[in-house]
């Protein structure tokens, strides 16, 4: 009876109670008031009837009222059945807009088919139009609020999840260090356990608790809630061996996948006259999806270029005047299956930066900044030329950074899968990058997985988000210089 109290007393409970309960809450208010909005919206605010008027009796409330509580539970059942009410989604918002909006129009589909067989009332189609684009903004902006509110009560120490790291490689302390850090995404990281009872230089200064062969004694002595694992495929047999010394434990296991887990989870069985086979390599984009990527590169760099047009202006301007030489600085690059191009961008650095060095990476306090350089490099402003290149062709908003060939021969034989980064167009930014793994001081083989998930998994979706996060990491990063 001690081991089931101990187990269900845990001070995450009540988080585990209160922000699933808050967005359901939050749902509901959203799409009652969606409702009365759109019926006062429709027939009586007077701007909406200039443009669309409406003749006849106005229709009482009480059956708009009515309809809403009939489709209320059934929209909670949709957004349930996309786990929308589990703890600890701490997601971007922009990624629960979309899905917020897929699964309003679900539950639109459905309120036209009910009112279908309940025809007894006069249901405006215009209103449910209405209802659809209201309910998105509100259901989107409370569960921003609750989403703030969750990650504020993570930050203070509460309703946080007790866990372990159990691992002995890199990213094993990378996960313990980021979220001991980010307390926001709700764990309370006591320590870590590894294969030996030294522990692992990886890991060094960071509270060791002991073996993989005590895993069930630690689970118990520390009321440990979850087990985040990171194995390399080639460890993969242990995960057995720690699930198991756990057994009748409430504790959940996590893992991290290494990097052969991420480049090969696109494979797929193909059939070919009969005959099975694994796809384990394919090509990143079709020729729709290319012509689809290269419109939204077009339109979109051809709309910054305009607005930003003032700010382009003021950059060049500043950059003239504060040290000799050109505006722009103009360097060879490569993008996809190699091809060169050169890539502009505001000059940061004086002139002829590389004369005595040759090729070398920027650093966080280098000397040959121009007075301005240091700060457009800050705020990725020295980029926004490259606005031209896609313009051009030459690159898209978003893929793996351009690489100069010297660096590109260096890595590639040093950094397994270095040249699959050059199966799509470069971009201005990218998935690493908004990510924090920008600058010379963070893992290139980091960046590189980030760009082949990138490549695996591109969708204009997953472009929009990138640019959403770019924006914010231009003014919080904290590996910009």
């Amino acid at each position: 009876m001690n081991f089931i109290n101990r187990k269900f007393t845990k001070k995450s409970q009540t988080a585990e109670f209160l922000i699933p309960l808050l967005n359901v809450l939050s749902d509901v208010s959203a799409i009652f008031l969606s409702f009365l909005i759109a019926y006062w919206i429709r027939f009586y605010f007077e701007p909406f009837l200039n443009y669309f008027p409406f003749q006849g009796e106005v229709p009482p409330l009480s059956g708009y009222i009515k309809l809403a509580l009939m489709v209320i539970p059934v929209w909670i059942l949709i957004f349930q059945s996309r786990k929308m009410y589990r703890l600890r989604r701490v997601v971007f918002i922009f990624d629960e807009f979309f899905l917020i909006t897929k699964l309003v129009t679900f539950g639109i589909v459905f309120s036209f088919g009910l009112i279908f067989f309940y025809r007894v009332f006069p249901y405006s189609r215009l209103v449910f139009v209405l209802i659809w684009g209201i309910s998105i903004i509100l259901i989107t902006a409370g569960r921003y609020l609750v989403l703030k509110f969750e990650k504020t009560l993570y930050n203070r120490n509460k309703g946080l999840k007790d866990a372990i790291i159990a691992g002995n490689n890199q990213t094993a302390a990378d996960i313990y260090d980021r979220l001991s850090e980010h307390k926001y995404a709700g764990f309370n990281i006591i320590g870590y356990v590894t294969d030996n009872e030294k522990g692992n230089s990886y890991l060094e200064g960071r509270r060791h608790l002991g073996s993989f062969s005590e895993m069930s004694e630690i689970v118990k002595r520390y009321n440990v809630e979850t087990v985040l694992v990171s194995l390399p495929s080639s460890e993969h047999d242990k995960l057995y061996d720690l699930m198991k010394s756990c057994e009748g434990e409430n504790v959940e296991f996590l893992m991290v996948p290494d990097f052969l887990d991420v480049i090969t989870s696109s494979v797929r069985v193909q059939e070919i006259d009969g005959i099975p086979f694994l796809k384990i390599k394919s090509i990143p984009m079709n020729i729709w999806n290319r012509i689809l990527k290269r419109t939204f590169d077009f339109i979109f760099s051809l709309m910054i270029l305009i607005i930003l047009s003032p700010l382009l202006i003021t950059i060049a301007i500043l950059v003239k005047i504060t040290s000799r030489g050109p505006v722009f600085y103009k360097q060879e690059r490569v993008s996809m299956t190699g091809r060169k191009f050169n890539m502009i961008k505001f000059r940061s650095m004086v002139q002829d930066a590389e004369k005595h060095t040759g090729a070398v990476y920027v650093r966080k306090e280098d000397p040959r900044y121009t007075p301005i350089g240091k700060f457009l490099r800050k705020y990725s402003l020295d980029e926004l030329p490259q606005f031209i290149n896609v313009l051009k062709g030459d690159m898209s908003i978003v893929g793996p950074r351009p690489e100069r060939e010297y660096f590109i021969n260096l890595f590639r034989d040093q950094i397994p899968k270095y040249l699959e980064r050059h199966r799509i167009k470069c971009g201005i930014t990218g998935w690493a990058q908004v990510n924090g793994l920008r600058g010379s001081e963070t893992s290139i083989e980091k960046r590189i997985e980030y760009d082949i998930y990138y490549i695996e998994h591109w969708s204009i979706i997953f472009d929009l988000k990138i640019i959403i996060k770019t924006i914010k990491e231009m003014f919080f990063s904290k590996t910009a210089f």
